[in-house]
């Protein structure tokens, strides 16, 4: 896989480290976190790391082992190329999707294995639960009261653009090297983010090319690495990403595995923001600015500037959703919504 230019890169400062002797200590670095910051050899003692440690061959056997019957996703991208998952020059994807079983793609890596010309072959976003038995036994985090969804990130040396996530992100690097270069969630106008709707796995993603940055193109670019921090994390190492960090994510060694706990702060029941941006994109940005103005007090009145005064003088029992939600109003208020929307 093509470097990127280490001038570009050599003054990004790195991501604060941390330490967590126990689940303790851990719980009360995530508590509230609003940065990021890495801890070094915090799963160092799993099975998955040390099998990692002795051969990636190892490392795709015991997951073999404990692999359930279930198709698998995976991405392939190019032969001979940069492992770049990205968009083409017609803004398709430049990799093709594809299922099978996980000894057949595992097999296209030993195959491919130390071939220059060797395509990205990475699984994405794999459920532990659903694709593994003891996996995620095996291999563990005290996170106390918090229900993180589990996944796992494996493949070839790849390049993932940056993007966000809604949830908080703790990133546990179990195989091989990976690079996060990360951004405060208000840089996404100088990171010159592509399609909501058309993207390589779900979110919209920066346009620039971290190895090739086109600063004519992308002039504001600058501005972002400025804000940016950089965390390479080796096996055991793990990194806490906040919600809405953006992170671009580099596979640097022949074979890399990444495991993932997402979770959020607030409850389930809640909606998805992403969901209110598309149906806003639909419903009013096209609006004559007049009345967009209209409806961005609206949104400050009942949103983002909420307070007691929007409610006080409605009778209590009778402020409905402005009331705060849970979970009882909040399946009425999804319910109202799929009913309009359907329409």
């Amino acid at each position: 896989m093509a470097e990127a230019d280490a001038s570009i890169f050599a003054a990004i400062p790195a991501v604060e480290e941390r330490e967590a002797a126990d689940a303790a200590a851990l719980d009360a670095l995530l508590l509230g976190a609003r940065a990021p910051f890495v801890i070094r050899g915090l799963v160092k003692d799993w099975p998955l790391v040390q099998a990692g440690l002795t051969s990636s061959r190892a490392a795709r056997d015991y997951l073999l082992a404990r692999a359930r019957p279930v198709p698998f996703s995976v991405s392939l991208g190019q032969p001979g190329k940069d492992g770049r998952l990205f968009y083409d020059a017609a803004m398709e994807m430049n990799f093709r999707e594809a299922r099978g079983k996980l000894a057949d793609i595992f097999g296209g890596m030993d195959a491919n294995e130390g071939r220059t010309d060797a395509p990205a072959i990475y699984l994405g976003s794999i459920s532990v639960p659903a694709h593994f038995t003891t996996v995620g036994a095996e291999n563990t985090i005290d996170l106390g009261t918090r229900e993180p969804i589990i996944s796992l990130w494996i493949g070839t040396p790849t390049r993932i653009a940056a993007h966000n996530d809604f949830p908080d992100n703790l990133a546990c690097c179990a195989a091989g090297r990976r690079r996060f270069t990360l951004f405060p969630p208000e840089q996404f106008a100088n990171l010159y983010l592509g399609p909501i709707d058309n993207t390589p796995a779900g979110r919209a993603v920066s346009m620039v090319d971290f190895h090739a940055p086109d600063f004519a193109a992308h002039p504001r670019f600058t501005d972002a690495l400025a804000a940016a921090q950089v965390a390479e994390l080796e096996p055991g190492d793990a990194l806490f990403i906040p919600s809405m960090w953006w992170h671009h994510v580099e596979g640097l060694a022949p074979f890399n595995i990444l495991m993932n706990y997402w979770w959020r702060d607030t409850p389930r029941w809640l909606g998805q923001p992403q969901d209110a941006l598309n149906h806003a994109i639909l419903s009013i940005r096209d609006l004559p600015a007049e009345d967009k103005a209209i409806w961005r007090a609206l949104f400050d009145h009942y949103v983002f500037d909420s307070s007691t005064a929007v409610t006080a003088h409605i009778p209590e029992g009778g402020r409905g959703i402005l009331d705060p939600l849970d979970p009882a109003a909040a399946g009425r208020l999804r319910s109202f919504l799929l009913r309009t929307l359907s329409k």
